[in-house]
């Protein structure tokens, strides 16, 4: 039997995947290939400091835990846990993203910075700081590093940093190859697939198959082997220009190669999927059927990014410790 404090642990997480649009961006394996890309490029120094700092604060044995983290170090475990730990800090939600609207001009990020609790690059920033102080508390350090792992590889997720009035494209059904959308819940009109989904993990599991995550970092760092000094070379900390980046890839690639186009909304506060005058239900309308020329659009956006993210972590935390 589950100790009384581990199931309210589950049903908490069991209850916030059943309220968020999306829990979590790149899935197990994305995030899992960032970490291994950036560990493979931090300095000696860097490295020893990470898992000290790790060490000093391990993960809770009592958190429960979505993904697997068989023959996974503790720096590449770290880069799931900041979806796990939101079922216990709700608050932590809003810093897995920022809803920049489509067709937005580039400028100020702050205006779609929304709310109390920030948004991606505030906390990025704020977990920056922290992580760089050294006269912060062991858990308060070990915790702004395993939320930095997680959030530069949020950050070049294209749909964690677009909205069209529907949650990065949660609200926006889809055909993946033979997978019809299927309405998962009519409260909220929620569809599986979703055009965020494909993006968190589906493209990629299309284009990797059985592989692990250690064969498909090593496979993307000898793809992107010549370009890799250019992405270690740039400023480390312009959260500012990542977002904007990532940006342009969901309106090129994850919206503009849809079969069907999909009008800029005005852009309008949403809560659910049926805000919007039934956003979701508009879009499945549309009946966008993905398969194998979306994927061959998508998958190269992908397996950039999430090479770039895990150089840009490594550079980023190089940059404390040479």
């Amino acid at each position: 039997m589950l100790h009384r404090s581990r199931l309210a642990c589950l049903l908490l997480a069991l209850a916030a995947l059943g309220a968020a649009p999306s829990a979590r961006a790149w899935g197990c394996k994305g995030h899992q290939i960032v970490a291994l890309i950036a560990e493979a490029h931090l300095t000696p120094h860097a490295r020893s400091i990470v898992f000290r700092i790790l060490a000093d604060a391990p993960i809770s044995a009592s958190l429960p835990r979505f993904c697997r983290a068989d023959s996974l170090d503790a720096f590449v475990d770290s880069s799931t846990w900041a979806d796990d730990e939101r079922t216990l800090q709700p608050d932590t939600a809003a810093w897995h993203f920022i809803d920049i609207p489509r067709g937005a001009p580039r400028g100020n990020l702050m205006p779609y910075c929304r709310g109390d609790n920030g948004c991606i690059t505030t906390a990025l920033t704020d977990k920056f700081r922290i992580l760089s102080n050294p006269g912060a508390t062991a858990p308060a350090r070990a915790d702004a590093l395993r939320f930095l792992i997680h959030f530069v590889g949020d950050i070049h997720q294209p749909l964690h940093t677009t909205t069209n009035n529907d949650h990065g494209g949660n609200c926006l059904p889809v055909t993946f190859f033979d997978r019809a959308p299927r309405e998962i819940n009519p409260r909220r009109e929620e569809y599986a697939p979703n055009l965020h989904e494909i993006w968190d993990a589906e493209i990629l599991e299309q284009f990797s198959q059985r592989e692990t995550p250690q064969q498909v970092a090593q496979e993307l760092q000898q793809s992107f082997h010549a370009r890799i000094p250019a992405w270690q070379s740039e400023p480390s900390r312009d959260f500012a220009a990542w977002a904007w980046e990532t940006h342009r890839l969901a309106e090129t690639t994850a919206y503009g190669r849809l079969p069907h186009a999909v009008a800029i909304e005005l852009p309008r506060p949403v809560h659910t999927c049926a805000d919007d005058n039934h956003i979701s239900s508009r879009m499945l309308r549309l009946d966008e059927r993905l398969a194998d020329d979306y994927e061959r659009a998508a998958a190269p956006v992908v397996q950039e990014q999430l090479t770039k993210a895990g150089i840009r972590l490594a550079a980023l935390l190089n940059s404390l410790w040479p």
